[in-house]
């Protein structure tokens, strides 16, 4: 089970790695090696430093662990990974929170019931979820908007050089930010398991995990380590099939975009962190993106490939969640 939700991580890293490298990159800021370097090792800081109140979320938020089993949680996070595989191969950003939720409401569902699902932190959850990429649209447009006045009297030349160093801060920002959000799901799901796993088999159980009195939920410090390795490997291996369609099919990308697209995600992923809501780094850095490429000329933004991305995250959760539903099918008739 935890090598399946570390797998998950790696996967997960690999596809959101694209999103943060993407604009650095295209617009010259970093070579792509550093730019994978860099965004690797603050992912990794991000992970281990910033809290986990993601994780709590998604470990007893969404649903309860006393109604929760382990066939649920290799269906959840299998469905997954199958579903973001999909996303890389076709090329499109697609969202690891979505699917990780959409796994966990399809197995469940089959599983113990939709009664059992905690509707009410389901339903904030995808709230923010809808709220964070219009937030990153709006608030791209808007920051781009303003640097383009207090840039007005710089020469274009002197102008890129500034906003390229700038870039690398951003770059280290957003990691940071990516870190402290993304990292947490896995860890989540492998506490949750290791939760379960102790009341199966204490004796055994009890050489790497120690439950809290009344089996309160926590994530222990080695499952922080191996899940912000993981999520850290996996972004330094690089999406360059996302990358691709996110820096040359929406529109030229510049030190202005790349600059306020990457201020504007990892403010927004930062604060979502904080309160303990999983987001989608894809859909807050895609839409951020487009947002900042929209400021000068709407008509400038190829809209026809943001509505496929767009589509891409709309069928994310109930297409993940059919998946992981037979998956869990399948999985009941082996177990």
């Amino acid at each position: 089970m935890i090598a399946v939700v570390l797998f998950f991580d790696f996967i997960n890293g690999f596809n959101d790695g694209a999103n943060m490298m993407v604009t650095p990159v295209i617009t010259g800021a970093l070579e792509p090696r550093r730019a994978l370097l860099l965004i690797a090792v603050f992912e990794f800081v991000g992970a281990w430093f910033l809290g986990t109140a993601v994780a709590q979320t998604l470990g007893k938020g969404i649903v309860n662990p006393k109604n929760i089993t382990v066939v649920v949680i290799f269906a959840a996070v299998g469905g997954s990974i199958i579903w973001n595989l999909g996303g890389w191969y076709f090329g499109m950003p697609s969202s690891s929170s979505h699917a990780l939720i959409g796994g966990l409401l399809g197995a469940v569902a089959l599983d113990s019931g939709l009664k059992w699902i905690h509707w009410g932190k389901v339903g904030q959850v995808l709230a923010i979820l809808i709220i964070t990429p219009i937030a990153g649209l709006v608030a791209g447009r808007y920051v781009t908007q303003r640097i383009l006045i207090i840039f007005s009297d710089f020469k274009p030349s002197r102008a890129n050089r500034l906003l390229k160093r700038l870039q690398i801060l951003t770059s280290i920002s957003l990691a940071l930010s990516y870190g402290s959000n993304d990292a947490q799901k896995g860890m989540g799901m492998i506490s949750l398991g290791l939760l379960l796993f102790y009341g199966i088999s204490p004796k055994i159980m009890g050489k790497i995990y120690q439950p809290l009195p009344q089996n309160a939920f926590y994530v222990p410090k080695w499952v922080i380590l191996a899940c912000s390795l993981a999520l850290a490997l996996g972004a330094s291996s690089g999406g360059w099939r996302i990358m691709k369609t996110l820096g040359s099919k929406l529109y030229r990308i510049r030190p202005l975009h790349g600059f306020s697209a990457q201020t504007c995600s990892s403010i927004i992923i930062h604060l979502s962190s904080l309160f303990g809501f999983p987001v989608s780094t894809t859909q807050i850095a895609s839409s951020s993106i487009l947002g900042a490429g929209s400021a000068q000329s709407l008509g400038s933004v190829r809209w026809g490939v943001g509505w496929q991305i767009f589509l891409t995250w709309i069928i994310t959760i109930p297409g993940s969640a059919v998946i992981s539903a037979l998956l869990y099918t399948l999985l009941k008739r082996w177990l």
